[in-house]
């Protein structure tokens, strides 16, 4: 018969395997701000110093703070059953975040929190714990509490998450590097948290305060991926899938084309995302953006879903039926709740297609003779210079019959020629720095001459060369020197 043999981990093992579970610094600080919002924190500031001989990052918050019997269950690892009911507004699930994300980062863990105006503190050190092959934990008392940096913000509640011996923040570089390596990443952690946090900072979760987050004293803004305040972004009806007694939420979004947002919503776009790899399902878990740009293999990204979102909302207690991962960054839908996408996929691809091309399209569909036509028959779609536009008939007019065919082949070859692949790739990444009018200051110069060659020495027409400008598009940042120059001219 069997017999039972106890065989613990050896702590010096499991904790550096512990160490390499995927966290990056900015889903690590993420983790740490799960832990404050459900202590019903609303400002938390992360303070990251490494100027000093001993580098440092720390997270406080002013919520509901711990008892030093509450510190120490925090402090353990695996402190909560994932399986154990818990508030709706919990932002955990393992009772593993806290010291995970941690220990990616640093050897040192020191917790410091403030409950009724007592503080507790307590430390985890890897060094000690690899000496020891033993989970050691070191209980502060006061003066060991009051030697830390940054307590003293505690105040009489709340929590100061402090690391040190940051081996990893760093990644090895000297200390000339160090200061630019470190900016880096803060500044990529700022971004994160603009949009894993969004709801939160800005007042949307039901039940929830408006919470302040910042980094080293800068304000985190942030940052809505669905671009809702901007009057053209499409929101379509939300639908309602239910798992069992619970309901999980889609709201699907079509992002305006970039020429309808301002200057400040596309630089604050495009330095944040891009449009191409962050289409897909936003998955939300109590408010808490988990996983994003992701269509789950039910469709291809393309630019027929370029502008298109979808917000998933589901609550935590559908975690087992999303398959949520310690660090929270992986969440797969459950079947009905992707069937569901998909039909909504179907519906929004068109949308966005529409978006994306219809200026273009209200271009050719507007004008009587456009420079560029669009062909799309048995031989797919192409572009080509349209032969018949006015310009190009006064210009074959002139000519005798041989050199009719050279401009012909010229017009042809340049259609040919066009750099479709080159355009395209340009235009996905940085769509505002694609500008292909270039009149300059010779406007009136460019204007006599095109009347010129249009009617040579007879009147001509105001109306019909007003067409014909704007559909070649060069004078299209200059209408009001055209419409003052048609006016003199056509009089």
């Amino acid at each position: 018969m069997a017999k039972d043999f106890p065989l613990p981990p050896s702590a010096a093992c499991l904790s550096a395997s512990m160490r390499d579970l995927g966290y990056s610094l900015e889903t690590a600080v993420a983790d740490l701000i799960d832990n404050s919002i459900s202590a019903d924190a609303t400002a938390i500031d992360i303070v990251c110093d490494v100027t000093g001989a001993h580098p440092l990052l720390v997270v406080l918050d002013n919520g509901r703070g711990m008892t030093a019997e509450e510190l120490l269950k925090a402090m353990r690892h695996g402190a909560i059953n994932p399986k154990q009911k818990r508030s709706s507004r919990d932002l955990g699930r393992f009772g593993l975040g806290l010291k995970t994300a941690s220990f990616s980062q640093c050897r040192s863990l020191t917790v410091i929190s403030a409950k009724n105006g007592v503080l507790s503190g307590a430390e985890w050190n890897l060094d000690r714990i690899d000496s020891a092959d033993d989970w050691l934990l070191s209980i502060l008392d006061d003066k060991d509490i009051g030697a830390l940096p940054y307590i003293d913000r505690v105040g009489s509640h709340g929590t100061a998450v402090v690391w040190r011996e940051l081996d990893r923040l760093m990644e090895g570089e000297a200390e000339r590097r160090r200061d630019e390596v470190v900016s880096e990443k803060l500044d990529m952690l700022e971004k994160h948290l603009a949009l894993v946090f969004h709801r939160f900072i800005a007042g949307e979760v039901k039940g929830q305060s408006r919470i302040a987050i910042s980094v080293n004293g800068h304000v985190v803004e942030a940052f809505d991926p669905f671009c809702r305040k901007n009057q053209a972004t499409q929101m379509l009806p939300e639908e309602i899938v239910r798992i069992g007694t619970d309901a999980v939420h889609l709201q699907a979004f079509v992002l305006p084309h970039h020429s309808r947002l301002t200057t400040r919503e596309y630089d604050f776009y495009q330095s944040r995302s891009d449009f191409i790899s962050n289409q897909g399902a936003y998955i939300y878990r109590n408010g808490r953006l988990m996983v994003w740009g992701d269509w789950f293999r039910l469709i291809p990204k393309g630019e027929s879903t370029k502008l298109a979102r979808v917000q998933i909302d589901f609550p935590n207690s559908l975690d087992e039926s999303w398959t949520i991962d310690i660090k929270k960054s992986r969440a797969r839908p459950p079947l009905p709740v992707r069937e569901r996408l998909r039909q909504i996929i179907s519906r929004i691809s068109g949308r966005s297609t529409t978006v994306h091309r219809g200026r273009g399209q209200r271009l050719f569909a507007e004008m009587a003779a456009p420079v560029w036509e669009r062909y799309a028959d048995q031989d797919g779609i192409r572009y080509s210079l349209n032969g018949a536009h006015p310009l190009v008939q006064r210009l074959a007019g002139r000519l005798n019959p041989e050199d009719a065919k050279t401009l012909n082949v010229l017009l042809d070859s340049i259609s040919a020629a066009l750099p479709v692949e080159m355009i395209y790739s340009d235009y996905s990444i940085h769509p505002r720095e694609v500008n292909q009018i270039a009149a300059g200051d010779h406007v009136i110069e460019r204007l006599r001459a095109l009347r010129i060659a249009l009617w040579g020495d007879k009147p001509g027409d105001g109306k019909s060369f007003r067409e014909i400008v704007r559909s070649m598009r060069l004078f299209e940042l200059h209408a009001v020197e055209v419409e003052k120059y048609i006016k003199e001219e056509f009089a």
